[in-house]
């Protein structure tokens, strides 16, 4: 078995109840194990043009899928979560779920479906933050760094915020 890991993210709707929605889905399949999940996030709009917040959490699961079967099961969920994608968007909008594959093993995988390890990773403290959680020690496959080396190279972090925890008047911008 593969040991795999996920980032899930919503801002819209009941952004809680679709991380759920989407934990659950990925335990109904039996060629998946969810192994360690990550407390909840809420972090602000990463490179798009919104105000709503997300939620975020990551997943380690092992899994018997290849990483296209599981692009693949990941979209369904997406699909069945009301997730709409629109042809040949590139910009990122606002969505009630968002999964994307992390990692998957030592796995270096670069085609026009899937780019593993995910591209941004590196970027993104509101992926990095649950996965200190649960896989700090993790090493980057081509970056040859920690998640824990990663997370301490970022120079302008986007805030991140422990769900539950944010003001309603927080103003990042302050």
């Amino acid at each position: 078995m593969a040991i795999a890991y996920l980032s899930l993210g919503s801002n819209l709707g009941d952004r809680v109840g679709y991380i759920q929605q989407a934990t659950s889905l990925l335990k109904s399949y039996p060629e998946i194990n969810i192994v360690a999940t990550s407390s909840l996030y809420e972090t602000e709009p990463w490179q798009m043009d919104s105000e709503k917040w997300f939620v975020n959490a990551v997943v380690q699961i092992s899994t018997t899928f290849t990483p296209e079967e599981l692009l693949r099961e990941c979209q369904k969920i997406e699909s069945v979560l009301g997730r709409k994608r629109i042809e040949g968007e590139k910009s990122y909008t606002d969505r009630t779920i968002d999964i994307d594959i992390i990692f998957y093993d030592k796995l270096i995988l670069n085609t026009p479906e899937l780019t593993i390890p995910h591209k941004h990773f590196h970027k993104r403290v509101f992926m990095i933050i649950p996965m200190l959680e649960i896989a700090d020690d993790f090493v980057h496959p081509i970056l040859n760094k920690t998640v824990e080396e990663l997370y301490e190279a970022i120079e302008n972090p986007e805030i991140v915020y422990l769900y539950g925890t944010r003001r309603e008047d927080d103003d990042w911008e302050k």
